[in-house]
């Protein structure tokens, strides 16, 4: 089982990335995935999950208004469009993929994880 993140890169506070999370159709296949990051020095955290149909999705609060999570079920692809970035936000971010039809932000219930994907939001 295996997540690939990419996207990541190098962008000024104020601008936009957008990850995107490939898997295989098993891996993703009824269910839910969630993004997650860790910054320097940090524990991980949840940032965003969505659900396998894509009708429920949940966000941290630092995120919500600034990022949308997404997926395109036919092309086993989840995406999270990050706009007005912060320095904060700053971390490499992970998918995740859990056997639950719903996202949760506990990372616990996440099985499955890709690589990780830097993100760095200059001042």
């Amino acid at each position: 089982v295996q997540l690939q993140a990419s996207g990541g890169g190098l962008v000024q506070a104020g601008g936009s990335l957008r990850l995107s999370c490939k898997a295989s159709r098993r891996t993703f296949s009824n269910n839910a995935v969630g993004w997650f990051r860790r910054a320097p020095g940090k524990e991980r955290e949840f940032v965003a999950g969505i659900s396998w149909r894509g009708s429920t999705t949940i966000y941290t609060d630092s995120v919500k208004g600034r990022f949308t999570i997404s997926r395109d079920n036919a092309a086993n692809a989840v995406y999270l469009q990050m706009n007005s970035l912060e320095p904060g936000d700053t971390a490499v971010y992970y998918c995740a993929s859990n056997r639950l039809s719903q996202p949760t932000s506990s990372s616990e219930l996440y099985p499955y994880w890709g690589q990780g994907t830097l993100v760095t939001v200059s001042s």
